[in-house]
């Protein structure tokens, strides 16, 4: 079972298996502390997943002394890492690290030297932002060195020294600042946007699977809008990553497609907002799914772009936006190696936004030929898969109505068409496996079968008969028969 879905008796559990640890470490003669992200969930209410443990003893002293209670250590992460993995016989387990201090070199992320400190204090000045270097030792109490505290209250994402300094050393902490402010719903200290820019070039020396590990989690994240922002606005996402492929290093851009829809101006009676921050507000509506929340950012991604932006008598106009919207989406995706069937699907759901307001809006619209039509696209493999799409859809432009800012905006039109396309989807076969037909029709049809079960899909397709296995049945007598005779 993932964390995240732990019980409240299994999270107690995680907790007292932790504090237990820090005990035995400690009755060794050894200092022991819980650190990070779980003393800094605890501040804010929240519920730890994970407990890191650090410590004084080092990996070889902390697997006699846990061994000793029944504990095992079936991964060492490294003994140059000084990080040693323990599990309780309930399957619980921690990392416990020996403290350590490290030393950067040329290298975008992974510290050149690592050597163990002597201290908890050394190990937490290592540590990347304020709220993650607090301790808490075997009473619960919280030691904090580097106001970590005063930044939780303040609502405020500071890093540990000079942000400059600690973007230096490790570049992708700029992406785990973005991340941390839709994670934590903080604001960035002026000092991590003022600390970035002069980093950038340290960005090239990323990974692009380390990057794009960030990305993952910041789109999901609570307060994905404040961490999309501070990503965009400080134009980290216009910097180049890399990518080795057996050897041979390319630089690939990471997300500069999104940078010209600030303060793009538009059409004032459609929308109270800029490009951007109707692009912010429309990802906020939605909930932390990744293909709904990627085709949230990138529905309007074709906005302002040459070619499409014009004037109309005067009104601003992005006539053809949701097309070049998912031609740029599809490429962006597969750029960053995204699944090709990730990057299809958000890119139908950039296509076909402005389709769906309009069905939503017209009653005359028929929905059967626009589902039809995707029937046989070949975009879709089953009709669960055109069903969920339409889902999808339905999701992404209820966040898109509610992005236009008007106060009095309803979603029950588009909810009505996003229930009325599902239900048609879900009965329109697109595949002869989505036919309901029984086990008879084969037997009937014999070395016909596939040939005339071509014929059923599109009589069902149709409106010809019904998807049912009695009707199916006696259609495929009729075309049997017509064979036969010919």
């Amino acid at each position: 079972m993932a964390r995240d879905h732990y019980t409240k008796e299994q999270t107690d559990a995680l907790r007292r298996g932790a504090m237990h640890i820090i005990e035995i470490l400690h009755t060794a003669g050894f200092e022991a502390y819980v650190v990070g992200g779980a003393v800094r969930d605890i501040l804010m209410h929240r519920v730890p997943h994970d407990y890191d443990i650090v410590t004084a003893a080092k990996p070889d002293e902390v697997i006699a002394i846990v061994t000793k209670h029944g504990y095992t250590t079936p991964g060492v992460v490294g003994k140059s890492f000084g990080v040693v993995v323990v599990t309780t016989p309930e399957g619980y387990s921690y990392e416990v690290a020996t403290f350590r201090s490290e030393r950067y070199g040329a290298d975008s992320h992974r510290p050149e030297e690592i050597t163990y400190a002597d201290t908890l204090e050394e190990d937490v000045m290592r540590r990347d932002f304020t709220v993650n270097g607090l301790a808490m030792d075997r009473y619960g109490n919280i030691i904090d060195y580097v106001g970590g505290r005063r930044d939780i209250k303040k609502q405020t994402l500071r890093t540990i020294g000079r942000a400059e300094e600690r973007f230096q050393e490790d570049a992708l902490r700029m992406f785990r600042a973005c991340r941390f402010v839709g994670q934590l719903d903080m604001l960035p200290h002026r000092e991590i946007i003022d600390g970035m820019a002069p980093n950038f070039d340290r960005v090239k020396g990323l990974s692009l699977e380390r990057v794009r590990q960030e990305l993952d989690r910041l789109m999901l994240t609570p307060a994905v809008a404040k961490g999309l922002d501070v990503l965009v606005q400080s134009r980290l996402a216009e910097c180049s990553c890399r990518v080795n492929d057996n050897g041979h290093v390319t630089e690939v851009d990471i997300l500069p497609e999104l940078y010209h829809l600030v303060d793009l101006p538009q059409q004032p009676e459609f929308h109270a907002f800029d490009g951007w921050y109707h692009t912010l507000a429309a990802v906020a509506a939605t909930r932390p799914d990744p293909i709904i929340r990627w085709g949230a950012l990138l529905h309007d991604v074709g906005k302002g772009m040459p070619g499409v932006r014009g004037f109309h008598k005067g009104r601003i106009t992005d006539r053809g936006h949701d097309m070049l919207g998912a031609k740029m989406a599809r490429e962006l995706l597969l750029r960053l190696r995204y699944p090709a069937d990730m990057a299809e699907r958000v890119s139908w759901l950039v296509a076909n936004h402005m389709r769906f307001h309009f069905f939503a809006q017209h009653e005359e619209a028929d929905p059967w030929k626009w589902m039809r039509k995707e029937a046989v696209s070949g975009k879709f493999r089953r009709s669960a898969d055109l069903r969920e799409a339409v889902l999808q859809q339905t999701e992404v432009c209820c966040a898109d109505v509610i992005a236009c800012g008007h106060p009095h905006a309803s979603t029950d039109g588009t909810k009505a068409m996003g229930a009325c396309l599902a239900d048609i989807a879900g009965r329109l076969p697109i595949h002869t496996r989505d036919l309901a037909y029984g086990p008879e029709l084969p037997k009937l049809l014999g070395p016909h079968t596939g040939e005339v079960l071509k014929t059923l899909l599109m009589q069902v397709r149709n409106g010809q008969t019904e998807n049912t296995a009695s009707a199916l049945y006696h259609a495929a007598q009729r075309r049997l028969e017509r064979l036969q005779q010919m």
